[in-house]
């Protein structure tokens, strides 16, 4: 894997948005959040599509990959955000330059629909990414919480997943290494076959969805989809993170339901990743390991940035 350098205060943060467009409230949320991080001592820096909604529902597919590629390859950028989530950051896979981003590593984060595009980058150029906090929801989060994991993480190369005090759940014991590879449930899904599919082999695998827009019974068709379709033949372990559903039907429940008893891999849950407050930075690509019978049972077990 390539792992991308650390980010030091005084550097410059390119920010991106390749997912819904930056309209409405986003607007002053956005400029919120760029007030703080200032403040906190980075310079940032916007796309030059950010604001761009051409489509009338976002900016085109092009637009989003040349403001990706161009802060890949532009050597005063030490960082990418991407602003927010939405539905179709997966447009722009086939206009980015996967050979000049593996060639300019550098660090990337989201969450959300960003999935789709942290993932594939990390598919296709082995470049560690970054599940975390958007740059809007710096703003928009009633905590620093998500904010300190992603300055934890990205400067001070921290290796916690989350706080010293997290809760995790056992679902199935069980110990097991490999590389990160996950997010959102209904991103991943869409993920498992065809031209931009991931290799889900010897990995473990992180889910967590948006009980506010995903049923349990869609929820419920995603796991399946991916047990028909051999995904859980293949992993080595399951964390499941944050789905709040009114019906009081948790994912954990779905996963029992979907998984039963016919995989041995070993399966945990946190509250500390997903569309929640407390959002940690995890790397995809980069190796851990599940061990259930540790307090906290799940550690990063190779440096993520350098």
């Amino acid at each position: 894997m390539i792992i991308p350098e650390k980010l030091k205060r005084g550097d410059t943060i390119g920010v991106v948005a390749p997912s819904n467009p930056i309209i409405g409230d986003n607007i002053e949320e956005i400029e919120k959040a760029k007030e703080k991080v200032e403040k906190d001592g980075f310079k940032v820096k916007f796309s030059k599509n950010f604001y761009s909604n051409t489509n009338g529902y976002s900016a085109t597919s092009k637009e989003k990959a040349e403001d990706i590629n161009e802060m890949f390859k532009d050597p005063n950028i030490k960082m990418i955000w991407c602003a927010k989530g939405g539905e179709n950051s997966n447009t722009t896979f086939e206009y980015l330059d996967y050979e000049l981003i593996k060639n300019n590593p550098k660090i990337i984060c989201g969450y959300s629909d960003i999935t789709s595009l942290t993932n594939i980058i990390t598919a296709k150029t082995g470049l560690v990414t970054f599940s975390g906090t958007n740059f809007k929801t710096i703003a928009t989060d009633e905590t620093d919480y998500s904010y300190n994991e992603a300055i934890k993480r990205f400067v001070g190369r921290s290796l916690e997943l989350g706080k010293e005090n997290e809760e995790y759940k056992t679902i199935k014991q069980g110990k097991a290494q490999g590389e990160l590879i996950g997010g959102n449930l209904s991103l991943i899904r869409g993920m498992i076959s065809g031209k931009y599919s991931l290799d889900f082999t010897d990995k473990i695998l992180f889910l967590e969805e948006l009980g506010f827009e995903t049923s349990p019974t869609l929820a419920s068709n995603y796991l399946y989809y991916m047990k028909q379709n051999d995904v859980f033949n293949k992993i080595k372990g399951l964390w499941i993170g944050n789905y709040e559903h009114e019906s009081g039907i948790t994912l954990e429940k779905l996963v029992i339901d979907c998984l039963g008893e016919e995989y041995q891999f070993p399966i945990i849950k946190s509250n500390n990743f997903g569309h929640i407050e407390t959002k940690t930075v995890i790397p995809i690509g980069s190796k851990a390991e599940i061990d259930t019978d540790k307090a906290v049972k799940i550690r990063l077990i190779e440096k993520c940035v350098r």
